[in-house]
């Protein structure tokens, strides 16, 4: 059983929602862009889940000792973003761990 969960909070800075996908170690995996409304960042987590497991929605992206990736819907759009890695094999377990733990995470309510 996975202990990774799901954020939903409002930023202090926007007063936007924003989900952040966390880890079994809580280490951030994916976070979200920001969102007017809570629904908003709610139906963006069951997008997160639904692609997730899909390694073809995975944009990766790689600049100098900087590596990311961006999770897509199937129309296109970016549903989540990752932190930056210093390899393209701390990206890949990234993006494995996400593929695992996203579409059985928990949601925690913290808005």
């Amino acid at each position: 059983m996975s202990n990774a969960k799901f954020e939903v909070f409002v930023s202090s800075r926007n007063s936007q929602y924003y989900f952040r996908l966390k880890s079994g170690n809580g280490e951030i995996i994916l976070g979200s862009e920001g969102y007017v409304s809570k629904q908003g960042c709610l139906n963006g987590i069951a997008s997160v889940k639904a692609n997730a497991p899909y390694d073809s929605r995975y944009e990766r992206k790689d600049s100098f000792q900087n590596y990311t990736f961006n999770l897509k819907a199937i129309n296109g759009e970016i549903i989540g973003r990752s932190e930056n890695y210093v390899s393209s094999a701390g990206r890949e377990n990234g993006i494995t761990a996400v593929k695992r733990d996203a579409p059985v995470a928990r949601i925690d309510d913290l808005a």
